[in-house]
């Protein structure tokens, strides 16, 4: 909504969760903003899986990344891939209340 109303400079280009069900996902559709879910069951490791997370973010051009309740922890693959480029806005206290 606040970049809608231009508080915020930015330009959605994906929101990505590894939920297929995960409300974002549908808030985002109907934003008319791209959205994907990529399950980490079909990958032998966290590695894997973060490799397929960097291909679709490069693919639709992400050069900045916001957090917003991902509750996996990123490997030092992904950390290295987005270095200074993360923001972790986590909704809760951690680690009382996962």
């Amino acid at each position: 909504k606040a970049v809608k109303a231009k508080k915020i400079k930015a330009d959605l280009v994906l929101v990505f969760s590894d939920k297929a069900d995960a409300f974002a996902l549908t808030r985002a559709r109907k934003a008319e903003i791209p959205a994907a879910a990529l399950s980490p069951k079909g990958f032998p490791d966290r590695e894997s899986f973060d490799r397929a997370v960097i291909d679709l973010l490069r693919e639709h051009k992400v050069d900045f990344i916001v957090l917003a309740g991902y509750m996996r922890i990123l490997s030092p693959l992904f950390i290295r891939a987005y270095a200074n480029k993360i923001l972790n806005i986590h909704p809760s206290l951690l680690p009382a209340f996962k």
